[in-house]
């Protein structure tokens, strides 16, 4: 189940887009490197000012890496670690959606560039063939071989058979939430893709509706990029307060008004690491501050706008490119109005960090007659959430198999692929059994045995 978040009244994230990890060549890998140092003293100056003094997560839309490999992951992890410590939250705190970059071109067969060629030029029922076919689906999936993993680490996890790039749930005030979707855009991305070429499915784009949340939606890709752009964009303009995008590297931000009383906000991020830099294309990032209106049972959104000044060599307050240094928009949500006759949900501690607490959330259900059904959503102890980004960050495959196996976790007999998915469902057992101090040391015993391999080869 996703995770969700006690209440907040007030709720902050550093957002991040197109990172590029690995795409650094002779001299712009000291360029690159200074920057992110430079942005890490800038996030942790920013969320110094924010209500609490500190940020709630972190927020990637998509490019983290620039070709989809292994090593590419491991170095953003190291570097998202200390963007997060930077903001104040804890380094499980970070949501991410794949980009185009994210995936490894490497993995891409003549078959499954049959396959891609196909579903670009039939569409959805094509894509459902190929999803409904197990080996047709793990050969389209190979090309995520390097972000998958990452992504768990996250619980960001990727739906294997064409759903949605993970989701979680924030209880902003009493009875209002904030569900923030991530969208795989990649989903049939190749070696080189056109606007219009790309496709959600109804998996991905067919968005809930619950009375008392709104939905904001991560993506890498704007939606004129998508086959089923005009399906996505009746859904996200039905369903979604927030649709936050990457990928072409110019910000902007714009509000439509849907109908009396109900917004869209569209957001597109600037890249943090551009390929190539100009005065149009620099060196971008957000912090995004989500509030509670009560007059107007609405959600308001503050865009703070961060730029690199190449005179300072500093990131800086843009007041360029997204209409201001602090861009606050009020933001119509029926569904908060919907929700306005739910029970409150006992509140909590003001301030508190985003970790999620171990106690369930409920959230009801509600329809104009009146509550039919709650949804729980349990949340994860903060243990879980850190070992679960040790378990598939930082393990290789074989050591995970190797801790599965020690703890008993992995079925003697087993004879299946073992999935991330699957993994992600042992370690579920394993934390409703209770028995996290286990895998922790079973963790720290595989990581001691790798150290001291390393010593010894160094040797």
């Amino acid at each position: 189940m996703p995770p969700t978040v006690k209440r907040h009244m007030s709720i902050a994230f550093v957002h991040l887009s197109d990172i590029h990890f690995g795409q650094e060549k002779d001299g712009s890998l000291y360029i690159h490197d200074d920057v992110k140092e430079r942005l890490i003293e800038d996030v942790a100056r920013q969320a110094n000012q924010l209500p609490g003094g500190f940020a709630s997560g972190v927020i990637v839309s998509g490019d983290i890496a620039y070709g989809g490999k292994a090593p590419e992951y491991a170095a953003a992890g190291a570097w998202l670690d200390r963007v997060a410590q930077a903001a104040g939250c804890a380094i499980t705190d970070i949501q991410l959606v794949p980009g185009n970059h994210d995936i490894d071109r490497d993995e891409i067969s003549h078959a499954t560039s049959w396959m891609l060629r196909e579903v670009a030029a039939k569409g959805e029922t094509e894509l459902d063939r190929f999803l409904g076919s197990a080996p047709d689906r793990d050969l389209l999936n190979r090309r995520f071989c390097g972000y998958e993993p990452f992504a768990q680490a996250y619980n960001s996890p990727l739906d294997m058979t064409g759903g949605r790039a993970g989701e979680r749930t924030v209880e902003l005030a009493p009875a209002r939430f904030l569900r923030f979707i991530g969208l795989n855009t990649a989903l049939i991305c190749s070696r080189k893709d056109e606007e219009g070429s790309l496709l959600l499915g109804a998996r991905q784009r067919v968005l809930p509706k619950t009375a008392g949340e709104e939905l904001v939606v991560i993506a890498h890709h704007p939606l004129k990029w998508l086959q089923d752009s005009e399906d996505a964009r009746r859904f996200v303009i039905a369903r979604a307060r927030v649709f936050v995008s990457g990928h072409e590297h110019s910000p902007s931000v714009r509000v439509e008004r849907v109908r009396d009383g109900c917004d869209l906000m569209l957001l597109a991020a600037g890249a943090m690491v551009p390929p190539t830099v100009t005065d149009e294309y620099t060196y971008t990032y957000n912090i995004l501050q989500f509030e509670w209106d009560p007059v107007t049972d609405g959600l308001v959104v503050t865009v703070h706008p961060r730029a690199w000044d190449e005179d300072a060599k500093d990131f800086q307050a843009d007041d360029k490119r997204l209409g201001g240094s602090q861009r606050r928009i009020t933001l119509g949500c029926p569904n908060f109005r919907d929700g306005a006759g739910v029970k409150e949900i006992a509140a909590s501690t003001a301030g508190q960090s985003a970790l999620p607490s171990a106690s369930p959330v409920i959230i009801p259900i509600v329809h104009e007659e009146g509550v039919l059904e709650e949804r729980t959503e349990p949340s994860v102890p903060a243990k879980y959430s850190l070992l679960r980004l040790r378990f598939f960050r930082d393990l290789t495959a074989a050591q995970r198999v190797s801790v599965l196996v020690r703890l008993n976790a992995l079925p003697s007999d087993w004879g299946q692929a073992l999935t991330h998915s699957a993994e992600s469902h042992m370690l579920e057992n394993l934390q409703k059994a209770g028995r996290l101090d286990q895998l922790e040391a079973a963790l720290n015993e595989i990581e001691a045995q790798s150290g001291n391999e390393e010593n010894n080869q160094d040797g």
